[in-house]
């Protein structure tokens, strides 16, 4: 788990992740009024977006705000990444659907949902699982990976072909009504193993159908992640690097835990035992 120690004040913002494209138009102009007047972000934000590509893996609980907001602030490509279909339990949390949209896949559900939102963005939908032999080249053209997932097998392998890449992954989890959210780049900090080193065993699990999940909470920690691309993105503010962000609906309570980089890290560590992507269902103990 991570240290309870406090983050470090005052920590330098990275430089930003994408350069920014060469111009908005009158259109672009009009619709992102409000997101131009931010001193922070200004116009060349506003085209490092534009310029920009997010993959998202998962188009349920996080992923739906997610990429709501991520296709409102104007990033110009959004990669959805899903293999299932969308179920009527599903409607409770995963905004990005509708009644008629049940029994569809969720990803091209998602895209044409983006579409009605914002003209102006490429959506590219992936209706596929995953796994260690796509995701390097799933992930290899977007700028930085949203982990919307909600299986450990998941996590672990964005994680791993994040640091192969050298790409920073966002990160969010959500049980009942508390949340947790980071950003895990390994060139700036540590990786999702540094922190979860081993899976829990699947006995100790619950899936979403067993604990429950308040939609409210997906939808703040999906708003986190989506808070967490667009400061990468553009450059602006201290990311949660090195920091992870937990918040209880019900306390209505944040806090931030500190989390170090592991020198002994199996992927990231300063001599790795895991140089390539394996097998992750059978390293958590997860069904083929």
């Amino acid at each position: 788990m991570p240290s309870r120690v406090p983050p470090a004040a005052g920590r330098v913002p990275l430089l930003p992740l994408v350069a920014p494209a060469a111009s908005l138009s009158a259109a672009e102009e009009r619709r992102y009024s409000r997101q131009l007047a931010l001193p922070s972000l200004g116009a060349v934000g506003q085209r490092r977006l534009k310029n920009a590509q997010v993959l998202c893996v998962g188009a349920g609980g996080l992923g739906s705000p997610v990429l709501m907001y991520l296709a409102a602030a104007g990033v110009g490509a959004l990669g959805v990444v899903d293999d299932d279909l969308v179920d009527e339990s599903n409607l409770q949390r995963q905004i990005i659907h509708g009644r008629g949209d049940v029994g569809r896949a969720k990803a091209e559900s998602a895209r044409d949902a983006l579409a009605e939102v914002n003209p102006f963005v490429e959506v590219r939908a992936h209706r596929r699982r995953l796994d260690p032999s796509n995701a390097a080249a799933l992930i290899e053209p977007y700028d930085l990976i949203v982990d919307a997932s909600d299986n450990f097998a998941t996590r672990y392998l964005i994680n791993d072909a994040c640091v192969f890449a050298g790409k920073p992954c966002v990160w969010g989890s959500i049980l009942r009504f508390e949340g947790q959210a980071a950003v895990f780049w390994a060139r700036h900090g540590p990786c999702y193993r540094c922190l979860h080193p081993a899976p829990p065993p699947p006995e100790l699990v619950p899936t979403s159908g067993e604990a429950g999940v308040a939609g409210v909470a997906c939808a703040a920690i999906g708003a986190i992640q989506a808070a967490e691309a667009i400061k990468l993105i553009t450059g602006i503010g201290a990311p949660l690097i090195g920091s992870v962000l937990v918040f209880d609906a019900l306390e209505m309570e944040c806090r931030k835990l500190t989390v170090r980089k592991d020198p002994h890290c199996a992927v990231c560590g300063e001599r790795p035992s895991v140089t390539g992507l394996i097998d992750y269902e059978r390293f958590c103990g997860a069904p083929g």
